[in-house]
C-alpha cells in the first residue's frame, strides 16, 4: 500500500520544513563564526547536517513508498539572532515547533491507518525529545553564565567538542586546519 495523497503532501511539506531548519542553523552558525564563538558555530553546523539528513530521510521515505518526493521553496532564514542566549532560545523554540509538526504528521498517519508511516515517524519523535533536551540544556547554561565572558568561552569550547552522528558524512570545513 502506498502513501495517501494527504500523507504524501504532509511529508513533502515536512521535507521543506527540515531543509528550512538546516538553513536556519547554518545562518546561526555564521553569526557565531562572526562573533568568534567557533564552538557554538561548530555545534550549529552539526545541527545543520542533522536537519539536512532528516530532510533526506523523509524524502527517501516518500520514494520508498511509491510516492513522489517534491522539492518545495523555503523562506530565507534571518541573518541576526541577538546574543548567544537569544540565539539558543530561538533554537529551543524552533525545535518545539518542529516537534509539533512531527506530532501532527504522526496524528495524520494514525488517522490514515498507515502503520509503516507511524513506525518511521517514531524515530523522529524520539529524535525531537533529544533535540529539545539538548537545546534546553544550552539555554539553561547560558542563563547561568550571564555576563561571565570566561564561562561563555568555556561553554563555547565544550560545544565545539560535539561529534557528528555516525553516517552523517564528513563535517564541512569551518576554516580550522586539521593539521
Amino acid at each position: 500500500m502506498g502513501l495517501s495523497e494527504a500523507l504524501q503532501g504532509a511529508i513533502n511539506e515536512q521535507v521543506k520544513n527540515e531543509v528550512y531548519s538546516a538553513h536556519l542553523y547554518l545562518a546561526m552558525s555564521a553569526q557565531c563564526e562572526a562573533e568568534n564563538l567557533p564552538g557554538m558555530a561548530h555545534w550549529l553546523r552539526i545541527q545543520f547536517m542533522e536537519e539536512w539528513g532528516h530532510a533526506l530521510k523523509l524524502f527517501d521515505y516518500v520514494n520508498e513508498r511509491g510516492g513522489r518526493a517534491e522539492i518545495r521553496a523555503i523562506d530565507q532564514p534571518p541573518a541576526r539572532f541577538g546574543s548567544p542566549l537569544e540565539l539558543f532560545q530561538e533554537v529551543a523554540a524552533h525545535e518545539a515547533r518542529v516537534t509539533a509538526m512531527i506530532n501532527d504528521l504522526y496524528a495524520l498517519a494514525a488517522k490514515e491507518n498507515d502503520y509503516a508511516a507511524q513506525i518511521m515517524l517514531q524515530w523522529f519523535i524520539t529524535e525531537q525529545v533529544e533535540e529539545e533536551k539538548s537545546a534546553g540544556e544550552i539555554v539553561d547554561q547560558l542563563k547561568m553564565i550571564g555576563d561571565n565572558a570566561v564561562a561563555l568561552l568555556m561553554l563555547d569550547r565544550e560545544l565545539g567538542a560535539r561529534v557528528a552522528e555516525p553516517g552523517m558524512g564528513p563535517m564541512p570545513a569551518t576554516g580550522e586546519s586539521d593539521a
